[in-house]
């Protein structure tokens, strides 16, 4: 079982350091939030808080996925950088291809490229993106992002991108796993047929285990690779004993953080605390677990 330390929304001058605490703690990977911008008037709801507000993202800091994930790369030397998870769709492809493939490059293959479709028409409108058939551009977007970094001349036909052949340069050594989130039936058959694994936003538990039995009916269905990431949010994340529960289930990364983000209210709590809550996690739990 792979750790992943999720923090998010905090003094920006605090990710390196923890990221430098996680990697010393035994953590394999840390996550980077994604969010362009915030809309001052906006009907939209989140799918993933109780009541669907998103007041809770307003004036929070979120650097920008790509910039971040390089500058703690930079800093630290094994970590893996799991975007959680980048607004593809509303992105130009050919960019996110030579962003991520930069990023996997300079960081000696330590990206794990999570995406995701927004949740916000907003998100699309201010990018000037349609958000009618965006499932369909995500799997566009993929398919590109894969294609370029793969290296050597790609080209492509679709019905919203048309590539002549081109190729980028740098590309990484080793294939950038790409991986996917979303709870929707879609989102799961994206993630088995496109994806190299699936990222779990979190929620009930009994929710959990009938996505995981979707995923795994669909994994079945596509061939999906053995080596299939399944990153999960979860309160068996917390025990040994949970963990081992969640490993019997397939689940290969488990997504860990110390705080309830879902606040209006500005995160309070010092660098030293996180590195506090972070540490003793990684002795009761991952330490005992090799």
């Amino acid at each position: 079982m792979r750790f992943t330390y999720a923090e998010t929304m905090v003094d920006p001058s605090f990710y390196v350091p923890l990221a430098q605490a996680a990697e010393a703690a035994g953590y394999t990977s840390m996550t980077i939030a994604d969010s362009i911008a915030y809309p001052r008037d906006s009907d939209a709801t989140y799918p993933y808080t109780p009541d669907g507000s998103r007041e809770f993202l307003e004036d929070k800091p979120f650097p920008e996925a790509f910039v971040l994930s390089a500058a703690i790369a930079a800093a630290t030397t094994n970590l893996r950088l799991t975007p959680f998870v980048v607004k593809l769709p509303i992105r130009p492809p050919v960019l996110v291809a030579k962003q991520a493939a930069s990023v996997a490059v300079l960081s000696g293959n330590r990206l794990g490229l999570g995406v995701g479709i927004s949740p916000w028409p907003d998100d699309f409108e201010i990018m000037d993106v349609p958000f009618e058939k965006r499932g369909a551009r995500m799997d566009e977007c993929i398919d590109i992002v894969r294609g370029l970094t793969a290296g050597g001349y790609f080209e492509f036909h679709g019905q919203f991108f048309d590539l002549p052949p081109i190729k980028i340069a740098p590309v990484p050594s080793e294939p950038i796993p790409i991986l996917v989130g979303g709870h929707s039936k879609a989102a799961l058959r994206r993630a088995a047929q496109r994806g190299d694994g699936w990222m779990h936003a979190g929620g009930d538990p009994v929710e959990l285990d009938r996505l995981l039995g979707e995923l795994d009916a669909l994994r079945a269905e596509y061939g999906t690779r053995k080596d299939f990431e399944v990153h999960v949010i979860s309160m068996d994340g917390f025990t040994v004993d949970g963990v081992k529960r969640l490993e019997d289930k397939g689940v290969t990364d488990v997504i860990v953080g110390f705080r309830y983000p879902y606040t209006r209210e500005p995160d309070t709590e010092s660098l030293e605390t996180k590195i506090s809550h972070l540490s003793r996690f990684a002795e009761k739990v991952i330490a005992r677990l090799g």
